[in-house]
C-alpha cells in the first residue's frame, strides 16, 4: 500500500471525504466505551492506552525500519505520542462534563490543522480556510455555556484543549509530513507513539498492570480498539492523503454530530435548537473546506484551490 493508495483503490475527493466522515463518526462513539471503563474504575490514560494498544498489536508488522523512512517515522512517532499524552485531559472531560461540550472543545482542532498547515507546509489561508475554521469555531462557542456548566466541568474542558492542538498537529503530519511511508505505515508510527507516551502512566494507574481485569473490561476493550481506533483510524489514514489537512480536519469535524448523538440516546442529554445548529454549521464546514491533496510538502508553495 504506497502513499497513493486512496487513488488505487478509486478514491476521488468526494470518496475520500466521507470516508473521513465517516470515521469520525466511529472516533464519535468512543464516549460509550470510556463512560464504561471509568465505570470499572479504569483511569484516563489507561483508557486511552486500551484504545489505541488493540490497534498497535496488528499494526507492529508494519513499523517501518528502512533508513530511508526513518525520519518520518520518529516525526509521527513523536506527534502521536503527545496527542495520547493530551487526550487524558479530553477523557477526563468526558467523565465530568457533558458529552456536547467535550466534543465541541474537541472540535477546534481543525483551527489548528489550518494553522500548523500554513506554517510547516507553506498551505494558503484561504478564505475557505478561513470560513470553513471559523464554523467549527462557531458550533463550539454555540454549546459552550459556563451558566449550565458546573466549575468541574469547566476546568476539565480547559485541561481538554491541548488535545485538539495535538490532533491538529497530526493531521498535518499524516498528510503532507511523513515522507515516504504509506498508510499502514503512517498510522503504525501514530498509534505506536501514543501507547509509547501511555504505557507508563497506565502502568502508573494499574499498580504495575495494564491488563483488563473482568470479561466486561476485555469487551469494551476490545469493542473500542476495533471500531473506534484499528479499521477507522486506517481509512483515515488513507483518506486524508487524498485530500489535505484543512478538508481532513473539516470532514473530521462528523465527529461532533456523532457525539451529539451518543449524549443523547445513551446518557439521555437534551439537544435542542442550539445543538442541531450546531451540527448544521459543522456539516457546512465540511462542504466549503478546500481540498489540498497530498501533492503538499514542507517549504513548497501551494497556489490556493479555486
Amino acid at each position: 500500500m504506497s502513499n497513493t493508495t486512496s487513488s488505487k483503490i478509486g478514491l476521488g475527493t468526494t470518496g475520500a471525504t466521507l470516508v473521513i466522515a465517516a470515521s469520525a463518526a466511529c472516533f464519535g462513539l468512543v464516549p460509550i466505551f470510556v463512560r464504561g471503563l471509568q465505570d470499572t474504575g479504569a483511569g484516563p490514560a489507561t483508557i486511552a492506552f486500551y484504545r489505541y494498544g488493540f490497534s498497535v498489536l496488528f499494526l507492529i508488522p508494519f513499523l517501518p525500519f528502512e533508513k530511508r523512512k526513518r525520519g518520518g517515522a520518529l516525526l509521527l512517532m513523536g506527534a502521536g505520542l503527545v496527542l495520547g499524552l493530551s487526550l487524558i485531559g479530553h477523557l477526563e472531560a468526558i467523565r465530568v462534563a457533558p458529552v456536547a461540550a467535550a466534543g465541541v472543545v474537541y472540535m477546534s482542532y481543525p483551527v489548528f490543522a489550518a494553522l500548523f498547515a500554513w506554517v510547516l507546509l507553506r498551505q494558503a489561508l484561504t478564505w475557505r480556510s478561513f470560513a470553513s475554521a471559523g464554523l467549527v469555531v462557531l458550533a463550539a462557542g454555540l454549546l459552550l455555556d459556563p451558566s449550565l456548566l458546573s466549575p468541574e466541568a469547566l476546568k476539565a474542558l480547559l485541561w481538554a484543549i491541548p488535545a485538539p492542538i495535538a490532533f491538529g498537529f497530526l493531521i498535518v503530519v499524516l498528510s503532507g509530513l511523513a515522507g515516504e511511508l504509506n498508510s499502514l505505515e503512517r498510522t503504525a508510527c501514530g498509534l505506536f507513539g501514543s501507547v509509547a507516551g501511555l504505557l507508563p502512566l497506565a502502568l502508573h494507574e494499574g499498580h504495575g498492570s495494564v491488563l483488563p481485569s473482568t470479561a466486561g473490561q476485555w469487551g469494551l476493550v476490545f469493542a473500542m480498539g476495533l471500531g473506534t481506533a484499528l479499521i477507522p483510524q486506517i481509512l483515515y489514514t488513507v483518506a486524508c492523503q487524498k485530500v489535505g489537512p484543512v478538508r481532513t480536519a473539516a470532514a473530521g469535524s462528523f465527529e461532533l454530530p456523532a457525539m451529539f448523538l451518543v449524549g443523547w440516546l445513551v446518557f439521555g442529554e437534551a439537544i435542542g435548537v442550539r445543538e442541531m445548529f450546531s451540527a448544521a454549521l459543522v456539516l457546512s464546514a465540511i462542504l466549503i473546506a478546500p481540498s489540498i491533496g497530498a501533492a503538499a510538502r514542507i517549504n513548497r508553495p501551494v497556489a490556493p484551490s479555486p
